[in-house]
């Protein structure tokens, strides 16, 4: 299967550049996996599509501010800009971190941040020009990064300058994500209270989304694509709730790819799930057998991405394609502050 088999054509106007102005009033597109029919609804609907019993899994993964604008030092005393999107945390106060202007941040080269207050050192680099930077500090690395650092707001994202909060999902926990997983800003404490009292299970897992999740797939071959590794942890309380659905014959309904990832990492070939954490390069395309998802709420994805092949493998290409095509007529919003589908 070739990666251009996941094309479609999207009006640039459509790609959405700030949030819907209340979280839950985004639209939503119900799609039957089988059929391919679809409905149009809004977000504060989806209590109406999940049943009691069924378990919903929600990313409490956290954005860092994780882009940090500084200096680069010279030996000469002079001073020049320089930029770093910290990625990947290796331990020891050493970050893999996307660095702008590559070239000139060599080995040895050190870089400063806030007058000082956070300064690194690139002590290597990745095949694909990534930097490994060892940081030193006064005082607690994250309150610094909160301090210093500003949100990285996806590439296709050029104009939104509002409230950081609202990349964030409002059940957001554990610090290390580049990325938001996006098909949770939809949900309010309101939408999540009326799940609870309905009887629907909330089971909340974490993974932490890396930029490799907006890297486009170069293969022509879909098969020969490597993804990007990433951490997850599933906690004793989320494999008992996912395990308990799936006993009493329910769904199990991630939000997310990521969620989804996760779940699919994890879970054993008879469908059950333990508590664990580990890293996952997954890669979910056509052709692959789900072990344990049912349903998924996911935002609309890029053309050609790893993230449209994972929906298309849930509910088939020809069905996704041709959804896709109907929100663009129907001027959904797309990507990461757009409008959302339900595939079930």
């Amino acid at each position: 299967m070739k990666t251009s088999d996941f094309y479609y054509d999207l009006p640039k106007e459509l790609i959405a550049q700030s949030p819907a102005e209340k979280r839950d009033h985004s639209r939503m597109m119900l799609l039957n996996k089988v059929t391919g029919e679809t409905a149009h609804r809004h977000f504060y609907d989806i209590v109406d599509q999940i049943e009691p019993g069924d378990c919903l899994v929600l990313n409490d993964s956290r954005v860092i501010p994780a882009r940090l604008l500084g200096e680069r030092l010279n030996a000469d005393g002079e001073k020049h800009p320089c930029e770093l999107l910290l990625l990947k945390d290796k331990g020891e106060d050493t970050w893999e971190c996307l660095a702008r202007p590559g070239r000139k941040l060599r080995k040895g080269t050190k870089v400063s941040f806030g007058d000082g207050l956070l300064v690194g050192e690139i002590v290597g680099g990745t095949e694909d020009g990534n930097k490994f930077v060892k940081f030193t500090y006064e005082g607690i690395f994250m309150e610094l990064l909160e301090k210093l650092g500003r949100m990285p707001l996806p590439p296709y994202i050029t104009e939104y300058v509002g409230d950081g909060e609202r990349y964030q999902t409002v059940y957001s926990k554990h610090l290390g994500s580049a990325a938001a997983p996006t098909a949770g800003l939809h949900f309010t404490e309101e939408v999540l209270k009326k799940l609870e009292e309905k009887g629907v299970l909330i089971a909340y897992v974490t993974l932490h989304v890396g930029l490799g999740t907006f890297r486009p797939v170069t293969a022509e071959n879909i098969d020969e694509h490597v993804m990007h590794s990433e951490f997850y942890m599933i906690p004793d309380e989320a494999a008992e709730k996912i395990n308990r659905a799936k006993a009493t014959g329910h769904r199990v309904i991630a939000v997310g790819t990521t969620s989804c990832r996760t779940l699919e990492s994890a879970a054993g070939e008879d469908g059950s799930i333990q508590a664990t954490s580990g890293w996952t390069d997954i890669f979910i395309y056509p052709g692959y057998r789900f072990k344990i998802l049912d349903a998924l709420l996911t935002n609309f994805h890029l053309p050609e991405s790893t993230l449209i092949m994972l929906v298309s493998a849930l509910a088939g290409r020809e069905h996704v394609l041709a959804a896709y095509e109907e929100a663009v007529r129907e001027k959904y919003r797309f990507f990461s502050f757009g409008d959302c589908m339900f595939i079930s």
